[in-house]
């Protein structure tokens, strides 16, 4: 039971920094509509960070996969699909030369994967709660029946 805990406080940490690093690309996005960087330097940071975020994420579903998470597998399977559709046409990063002209879709795409995450963020949460709880709830059990078994009542 302890080790579910420490695997939901994984998960739960994996989906913080997929948020984060989401919310670092609508960032630079938002600093390159309203004109605080150029093109340039919003396209190096937003890919500088797109493959990392595809990495966290494959590597967060291969974890729920081994483990036998297989709601939560196939919660993120659409997403992986689309990130490796996107990896092998060589399309999962933004161009320097058509970032205004993609902007807008590219703002969307990432506010979808934003409500997404936030959904991960959630359940994430749920399960580590649930883990916590279950981990506590077992101890107490197991200390009742060691208390039980040499004899030795506590009243408190």
């Amino acid at each position: 039971m302890a080790f579910e805990l420490v695997l939901s406080i994984f998960a739960f940490l994996a989906v913080a920094a997929l948020l984060g690093i989401l919310v670092y690309q609508l960032m630079c996005l938002s600093d390159l509509e309203f004109d605080y960087i150029n093109p340039y330097d919003s396209a190096s940071r937003i890919n500088a960070s797109v493959v990392p975020e595809i990495a966290i994420h494959v590597g967060l579903s291969c974890v729920y996969l081994i483990f036998g998470y297989w709601f939560m597998f196939l919660i993120n399977l659409p997403l992986i699909y689309y990130h490796a559709r996107l990896y092998l046409d060589h399309k999962h990063l933004v161009d320097v030369t058509e970032i205004f002209t993609s902007l807008n879709r590219e703002k969307k795409y990432r506010l979808v994967k934003l409500a997404f995450y936030i959904l991960l963020f959630f359940l994430a949460i749920y399960w580590l709660v649930a883990a916590a709880v279950h981990l506590i709830v077992d101890y107490e059990a197991a200390e009742e029946r060691a208390a039980e078994f040499s004899g030795f009542h506590s009243h408190i």
